[in-house]
């Protein structure tokens, strides 16, 4: 395949990414435990305009590697779309999470992670480093965010 276009500059991928995080529904989670051991799942997010906000039950390695290891890599897209996110976690039990996030989640998605089972829990994920590139021509310049700041 040959590129034509130009690269994207950095305000308009990070205009890109924002859009991104309104509009799509699932993203990919990757964890790791204490040795290591990596874990891949795909879950439901909803993003209020700083933060990335996931259910999953804390009996489950994707919980478990988010609560005790507190960060997290998030992705979205295919090769030719990507995103990746590497955020600090910090966990909620579905009795202290913030109304408005559990209420936006669940107008977001349709669900109530706390009426399923007490073994649920939302975890708020800020994101620390954010990359973005669509091909081979963007890779110079596919990071945006770094150190909790975006670059723009």
């Amino acid at each position: 395949m040959k590129i034509t276009e130009q690269p994207r500059g950095p305000e308009r991928r990070r205009q890109d990414v924002l859009a991104r995080l309104e509009r799509e529904r699932d993203v990919w989670v990757a964890t790791a435990d204490a040795g290591g051991l990596p874990c891949l799942v795909a879950l439901w997010f909803v993003w209020d305009g700083e933060h990335v906000w996931l259910s999953t039950r804390l009996t489950n390695p994707t919980g478990r590697n988010l609560r005790d290891g507190a960060r997290a890599r998030l992705a979205f897209g295919d090769t030719h779309d990507v995103v990746l996110i590497d955020g600090d976690v910090e966990t909620f039990t579905v009795q202290d999470v913030p109304e408005d996030a559990a209420e936006a989640f669940r107008a977001r998605t349709g669900w109530n992670p706390g009426r399923d089972s007490p073994s649920y829990a939302y975890f708020r994920i800020r994101p620390r480093a954010v990359q973005t590139w669509r091909g081979e021509h963007e890779l110079r310049g596919r990071h945006v965010m770094r150190d909790g700041a975006w670059t723009t």
